[in-house]
């Protein structure tokens, strides 16, 4: 029997999947759970129409997030902390701070959420790389400097 999955399913494929399954697996356990429906010419029709949607709108937002990592690829990023005379930081310096200068620096509004800094947190002063989780496809890498005031 073809069935449309409705959610991701181990081992069987992911959601929107056209998958092709033994009659009792689908009419007893995946169609009653809501996990798929059944794979008629009309649901087709509008599954096929719901992956040409999908597919213009993460090509619209894949090539927003080329954009910002092009902009992101040349900057330096200066962020100030209170040090010792050791050169280490009270405290750290993290996502949140790294986004807010980002911002501040640049005009750019990147999530902190997306931010992937080694180790999660700075306690030194020096130059770091940082990684931007813009899109599953883009992903860049940015320096920041971390300085004592």
């Amino acid at each position: 029997m073809e069935i449309i999955l409705k959610q991701d399913i181990p081992n069987l494929g992911f959601k929107d999947d056209l998958v092709t399954v033994k009659d009792g697996y689908a009419t007893n356990y995946l169609i009653p759970k809501g996990l798929a429906i059944i794979a008629l010419s009309s649901e087709k029709k509008k599954l096929a129409e719901t992956i040409r949607q999908r597919t213009f709108k993460e090509e619209k937002i894949r090539k927003e997030a080329e954009k910002l990592a092009e902009k992101l690829k040349d900057i330096e990023v200066r962020i100030g902390a209170k040090t010792g005379t050791s050169g280490k930081i009270f405290g750290s310096v993290n996502a949140l701070q790294l986004s807010e200068a980002i911002k501040e620096q640049f005009g750019l509004e990147i999530d902190r959420k997306k931010i992937m800094i080694d180790g999660d947190s700075i306690k030194e002063v020096g130059t770091y790389t940082a990684k931007v989780n813009l899109h599953k496809e883009v992903r860049p890498e940015f320096k920041f400097e971390v300085v004592g005031e």
